[in-house]
């Protein structure tokens, strides 16, 4: 049951572009005895047809910049041909205190955004 459950919370997020798949490694580090290895090899598998219906929905929405997308797409294959080799040679304890750090810093940036966002609005709001 709380595989359904974490399947339709990491959807959701994902369909709203917030990282659906880190949703997913934290509820599955959080509340299954999973090796980290095969979490993040599950969180790809998950990543595929969410991705694909993203995709379709942003399409039809024209919404997709494509010369950018290639671009990445291109780096983005390449990075991850780069960390995938490197993960096989992290022991788990290892690669879950990365993903704790990775999480962290983007806790932290996205906090600072908001905050940021914020006086900007509050400056705005006050002239």
């Amino acid at each position: 049951m709380e595989d359904i459950l974490f399947g339709i919370i990491s959807g959701i997020v994902a369909a709203l572009g917030m990282g659906g798949g880190t949703i997913l490694i934290l509820l599955l580090n959080l509340f299954t005895d999973l090796k980290q290895h095969l979490i993040q090899g599950t969180n790809l598998i998950f990543f595929i047809p969410t991705s694909i219906t993203a995709i379709i929905m942003n399409v039809k929405n024209k919404k997709i910049n494509y010369k950018l997308s290639k671009i990445i797409i291109i780096f983005g294959i390449l990075g991850a041909i780069v960390g995938s080799k490197l993960s096989f040679k992290i022991n788990n304890k290892l690669l879950k205190r990365c993903f704790g750090i990775f999480l962290l810093f983007i806790a932290f940036f996205e906090s600072y955004s908001f905050f940021k966002q914020y006086i900007k609005f509050k400056k705005e709001n006050t002239k």
